[in-house]
């Protein structure tokens, strides 16, 4: 999973960086085109509590990719802002499976907003009109070539570019509008069609405001009036103040929960984004667990047994027997695969078994 750190010069996006990772990537370059990227680990309690209990030679958490993007200049006279970013910083705001927007909340008079004032809801939608026009940009040049070479080639090609033509008509509709391509509610057909395009409009968003420290008491009010002035489909809006977090990170423990508690912060920030960047992906995790190792897998909700054992590797999925599954609370309280079996609560699952979060997975297969 790859999440794209975005937002406009002085949002404090880097500072965001450096507090999800740990990192000390350079600050205050507002704008500068450096790219950052970072990979974190996934906080969960459970691989510490059923690596107790099997005692493994090695413990792995699920992993995410953020990458620290520069933003990009401003559209203007026919030029498209995002186009001219480098190419390597392009295609990873494209391959991107989410966006994490950071926008600037907080006030500061040594570092003074570069527009002369504090919006959330103006900077927010000043670089999601950045993305829009990008994302028209790209519809208009496909429907020039399909316009052009697209009614040739043999009658199944042809049908193709007829129902992809169809589906960026549509999109095209919906971003003049002034709407990002989330909002367009395409089912699975539609969505396969463009799947190829990468639309930046089209990606989830998780909008983080990013607050000073005299705002944490007032952040759900502060939250609630940008989420409704926001309204789109796939996004979560939320407040963390970046500066304090990352003084938070260089704290020892027991400081830092002094410190949280004065400030009145309940959960730390790195805990509560990755939190809400598996919620905005629809992400789950099912464990594996055993004396070599205790892991967790991060898949889509929804998934199959067949899902998850190729999530593990590709020949599991291939030589799919059964999984064996027992849920995490049942073999915490029970202490062991053995005694879930014995209780029944260790069961024989098929390939179409929706793999639940915290399942503990053993898959059988055929070599």
């Amino acid at each position: 999973m790859q999440i794209a750190i975005v937002g406009l010069a002085g949002s404090g996006k880097t500072t965001v960086f450096n507090t999800l990772t740990r990192g000390h990537a350079e600050t205050g370059g507002f704008g500068a085109l450096t790219l950052n990227v970072g990979v974190v680990k996934v906080p969960d309690e459970r691989l510490d509590r059923l690596a107790a209990i099997f005692r493994p030679r090695k413990v792995v958490q699920a992993d995410v990719t953020y990458v620290d993007l520069p933003a990009p200049p401003t559209s203007s006279d026919g030029r498209i802002g995002t186009e001219e970013l480098p190419a390597e910083h392009l295609a990873r705001l494209r391959d991107s499976d989410a966006l994490l927007h950071v926008v600037r909340a907080f006030e500061s008079a040594t570092v003074p907003h570069p527009d002369g004032s504090v919006d959330p809801v103006r900077d927010l939608e000043r670089l999601d009109l950045e993305f829009m026009l990008a994302d028209i940009a790209m519809v208009d040049r496909r429907l020039d070539r399909l316009g052009s070479s697209g009614r040739h080639g043999t009658p199944a090609e042809r049908e193709a570019n007829e129902r992809e033509e169809i589906v960026l008509r549509s999109l095209k509709t919906v971003l003049d509008a002034g709407r990002p391509i989330r909002d367009a509610g395409l089912d699975d057909e539609a969505t396969k069609a463009i799947r190829g395009f990468r639309f930046l409009t089209q990606k989830p968003v998780l909008v983080l405001l990013n607050i000073g420290e005299r705002d944490i008491a007032a952040a759900p009010v502060l939250v609630a009036k940008v989420a409704a002035a926001y309204g789109h489909k796939h996004a979560i809006v939320e407040a963390l103040s970046a500066q304090i977090e990352m003084e938070l990170g260089e704290l020892e423990p027991d400081e830092a929960a002094v410190f949280m508690a004065e400030l009145g912060i309940a959960e730390s920030g790195l805990g509560r984004v990755i939190g809400l960047s598996y919620r905005l992906l629809g992400l789950i995790s099912f464990l594996t667990a055993g004396p070599d190792e205790v892991r967790a897998w991060p898949i889509t909700d929804g998934s199959s047994a067949v899902d998850a054992a190729a999530a593990i590797h590709t020949d599991l999925a291939k030589g799919f027997i059964r999984a064996e599954t027992v849920a995490y609370e049942d073999l915490l309280s029970l202490g062991s695969m053995a005694e879930a079996r014995r209780a029944g609560r260790l069961r024989s699952e098929g390939r179409t078994y929706r793999v639940r979060d915290g399942d503990v997975v053993e898959i059988l297969f055929s070599r």
